[in-house]
């Protein structure tokens, strides 16, 4: 308890110090938080994939379709359960700047391969039954107030035309990792539009969605799909979900080095400002550390009250700095709209801030601490003049 309260006193003997210190963890802790959170978004749909789902598309490239007819061949593979297929829609709500994900999907089938969206049993029946229904993740329904109920109307640019959706659910997440914004509705419905005005680009879908007997079968059953339309008009390339949605984050893999290392070279520039602050400490008191020495306290004890010192003020900030990113990253999500449709902090995220602001204490005052361990007890009284 002693060597606490002498702790906490040396802590705050120049305040305004002090607290110009905290202030500066508390922010470098904030953003690397922020970083490594906006890392995390970017991963989320990968991370959120299923291990029992496989993504079958063209193997040219997602631009072009596949026949509908796959769909009864895939079933009929060794270690395939179900099959699904989607398009991806493209539709603007009201101005291009109402982004969000919209995808016409088999609904009976979909919602069975993706149990965690959730849905009432009252709405699930009157999406299924409803041809021009859809269905919109919680998030997107509160971002635009839509209820069920309500009709929303796109202006298709894929799919020329305007497009009217009655909103028949809305689904929530079996876990916080599930997307919330995106919007379902009726692939039928899209066929049916397609065939009247481009009948040659009827019955063909984006890709399919298979789910595996045994996850531990996904590159035998990839093969598989791969190998039956092998030499076809329409080559295949299956890949897990996770991989699939990996694909995506490819294209922006610097972006994301870069933020990583912006966000530990914040954490590093803080600490040569933690270790300075600690180096000027040290040197101010060193005719007390000396005094301490003569009556008989050890090297180690010295040492202790040092790194004691740093460490208390690192983790005071570090705490206010993890405490102050749930609300900034609440206030961030909100601005970014779909834009990032997982975006939370993660558990990882805040042990990470806490340990990197272990590490800025200990490393800032490990120098001034053994410097000040090894000082003589006459050159520390010399000091008192």
């Amino acid at each position: 308890m002693f060597v606490l309260l002498l702790v906490v006193k040396n802590a705050f003997r120049h305040k305004l110090r002090t607290a110009l210190t905290v202030v500066g963890i508390v922010v470098a802790i904030t953003a690397f938080g922020l970083l490594r959170t906006v890392v995390d978004a970017w991963y989320a749909g990968a991370n959120a994939s299923s291990s029992a789902r496989l993504v079958t598309r063209s193997s040219v490239s997602l631009v072009f379709q596949l026949p509908l007819t796959y769909a009864q061949k895939i079933r009929q593979i060794d270690g395939v359960q179900a099959v699904s297929w989607m398009n991806w829609f493209g539709g603007i709500y009201i101005t291009e700047r109402n982004f969000f994900p919209q995808f016409a999907v088999d609904a009976a089938s979909f919602l069975d391969l993706y149990p965690e969206f959730t849905l009432s049993p009252g709405e699930r029946k009157a999406f299924l039954t409803d041809r021009q229904g859809a269905v919109v993740g919680r998030k997107l329904a509160d971002q635009y107030g839509w209820k069920v109920g309500d009709t929303i109307p796109l202006r298709g640019t894929i799919y020329p035309g305007t497009w009217t959706f009655n909103l028949r659910g809305i689904y929530d997440g079996a876990d916080r990792s599930t997307d919330l914004s995106q919007m379902f509705f009726h692939w039928d419905l899209l066929n049916e539009r397609i065939r009247k005005i481009y009948p040659r680009r009827a019955d063909q879908t984006g890709l399919f969605v298979v789910r595996l007997k045994d996850p531990q079968q996904a590159a035998e059953v990839s093969s598989a799909i791969d190998a039956t339309f092998k030499n076809s008009l329409a080559e295949t390339l299956s890949e897990t979900e996770k991989a699939f949605q990996l694909s995506f984050v490819a294209m922006t893999e610097t972006i994301l080095l870069a933020i990583q290392a912006v966000s530990f070279v914040v954490v590093v520039i803080i600490m040569a400002v933690m270790a300075n602050t600690m180096a000027m400490t040290a040197r101010e008191r060193g005719a007390e550390y000396a005094t301490l020495k003569a009556l008989g306290f050890s090297n180690a004890f010295v040492a202790l009250l040092i790194l004691g010192e740093s460490l208390g003020i690192a983790l005071v900030g570090g705490v206010l700095g993890v405490l102050l990113t749930f609300p900034l990253a609440a206030a961030f999500a909100d601005a970014m709209g779909s834009l990032f449709p997982i975006f939370f902090v993660s558990e990882e995220t805040v042990l990470m801030q806490l340990a990197a602001a272990v590490v800025v204490g200990l490393v800032a005052a490990a120098l001034p601490a053994w410097r000040t361990s090894r000082l003589a007890i006459v050159d520390g009284l010399r000091a008192v003049a």
